[in-house]
């Protein structure tokens, strides 16, 4: 829905307002033209239920007010002595039809008392308000986060539980308006969809105070995605911007950079790219022992253990080994007596962008637009920017995974059914890539990301655990990551010790000063 479209939609549901409402207004002394004034009617409200004025924002702020609202129904109900249990659920199982109801038949017989109490009120209230301020944090401020994959891998591990930062970039209020809080795109257990693709609101983000730099790590949705469920195969079908599956990435090139990769290595505007310290890069390499000698066992153990190198993939021709290696280990192995050669793994050419010189470690170069560029469009770079103008660049919410049919017909490209030689770049972009390059699925395949798919930053591992069936339950537990922050300079330290000092010094003292004021009383 357009900001247009959703006026009138705002406009109409302030008049379904009024209509349901109006005589509980009269009832209670207020003007009945007050129920149908966008805004002015809720602050009344409050006053009606004898609820602070503030409370009113909760109503007009996406996901929140769908909490807030059926709170404000019972409300209603009960200061009008409607306050049975039956009434309470016909109010919300109704979605206010009942409300409306009582409007049109009962109000002039009730009672107005806006001093009503109820203790098991107070509770429930109490609970919907931790709910409410949940969502809000969860939605606007910081919202945990888990490792699924191993593309950022030794950077970021599996298992890894992340706070992510939605106000270092600006937050991104919810497009899809009728959703169930704090999930994603599946309600668990019952494994259908969390939320209805109508209505939507269109795309906005509150300011952020820093832009996404080089090397950040961040959090997005892909702009890809068009399947049901996380890491299983199926029908594509239509998903809004904020539904769809999150990814954790590292940014390597931002709006207006060019990339090229060379034998693996990231080249940003001709130079190539340095990393923060934290970063660990890992490539898969093919590992030739000598006069095609296999390693002994004891060599691939101490390889395993020692050296932490998992990955050791046996090849079909004796001696050869495919091996994941950070550029460490990638020296250890190198000093091994009887290694012979090792050279990086090549996945194969002329399968990336329809390029036959392009693969996973010869890539580009490329160009990331920004807003407000004007792109070329022709044979060469159809490829690159076809997504951008079918997909992505309108931020357009609506039902259809492909909102503009763009073509290529002999070196021309069309843009529903036009020739079209040039385009105007509508927001900036980025291209993101896990630390993991040989297993990460990134934008080497599916392209760039859209500024209004970001979600945020990840700043602190609240928890980090193995999940290792062979480990017992402690040795899961990696206490070194724990309480850590997710960039920085230097060795991760740990603040969880720190933490837990903190607290038992405030138990204690709490403790202590509570008991010689009751001494002193």
């Amino acid at each position: 829905m357009t900001f247009t479209q959703w006026f009138f939609f705002f406009m109409a549901m302030n008049i379904v307002h009024g209509l349901a409402t109006f005589k509980f207004y009269k009832k209670a002394g207020k003007d009945i033209w007050k129920a149908f004034v966008p805004f002015l009617n809720i602050y009344e409200l409050m006053d009606i239920i004898n609820r602070p004025k503030w409370w009113m924002i909760f109503v007009y702020i996406p996901i929140v007010n769908l909490l807030m609202i059926p709170v404000l129904w019972v409300q209603l109900l009960q200061v009008f002595g409607k306050k049975e249990d039956l009434d309470k659920w016909l109010a919300v199982l109704t979605l206010g039809l009942y409300v409306a109801y009582i409007n049109f038949t009962q109000v002039d017989k009730l009672t107005y008392n806006p001093d009503h109490k109820d203790d098991k009120d107070t509770l429930v209230g109490s609970l919907v308000f931790a709910v409410i301020a949940a969502t809000i944090v969860h939605t606007y401020f910081m919202q945990p986060y888990t490792i699924p994959t191993a593309s950022l891998e030794k950077s970021l591990l599996i298992g890894d539980y992340l706070f992510v930062s939605k106000f270092h970039y600006g937050a991104r209020p919810p497009m899809t308006t009728i959703a169930a809080p704090m999930v994603h795109d599946t309600l668990p257990l019952v494994k259908t969809r969390s939320y209805l693709k109508f209505p939507q609101l269109p795309y906005m983000r509150l300011p952020g105070f820093q832009k996404i730099k080089r090397n950040d790590i961040v959090v997005f949705n892909w702009p890809a995605d068009t399947v049901k469920y996380f890491f299983q195969k199926d029908v594509a079908q239509y998903k809004p911007i904020d539904k769809k599956s999150h990814y954790v990435k590292r940014c390597v090139a931002v709006a207006g950079d060019s990339l090229e990769i060379k034998n693996g290595v990231v080249y940003i505007n001709g130079k190539q790219t340095t990393y923060p310290d934290r970063t660990h890069l890992q490539h898969m390499y093919v590992v030739k022992t000598k006069d095609s000698m296999d390693f002994s066992r004891g060599t691939l153990m101490r390889l395993i253990k020692n050296y932490d190198i998992k990955e050791i993939y046996p090849l079909q021709k004796k001696g050869s080994y495919l091996m994941n290696l950070t550029d460490e280990k990638l020296s250890v192995v190198k000093n091994l007596s009887n290694v012979d050669t090792i050279s990086l793994y090549e996945s194969g050419k002329g399968e990336m962008y329809g390029n036959k010189d392009w693969d996973i470690n010869n890539f580009g170069p490329i160009y990331i637009p920004k807003k407000g560029d004007i792109l070329k469009l022709n044979k060469e770079t159809y490829p690159l920017y076809k997504w951008i103008i079918s997909r992505y660049d309108d931020h357009d919410a609506g039902h259809k995974i492909d909102k503009h049919q763009v073509e290529l017909k002999g070196n021309d490209v069309y843009v529903d059914g036009k020739l079209t030689k040039e385009y105007k770049v509508n927001q900036d972009y980025y291209w993101m890539m896990g630390d993991n390059r040989s297993q990460s699925e990134d934008s080497r395949f599916w392209g760039y990301v859209p500024f209004d798919h970001v979600v945020g930053k990840p700043v602190f591992i609240f928890m980090s655990i193995d999940n290792d069936p062979n480990k017992k339950f402690l040795d899961k537990f990696r206490w070194d990551r724990i309480f850590t922050t997710v960039s920085g300079e230097g060795k991760r330290v740990s603040y969880l010790w720190p933490f837990l000092g903190l607290l038992l010094v405030y138990y204690v003292g709490k403790k202590f000063y509570d008991k010689k004021k009751n001494k002193d009383n």
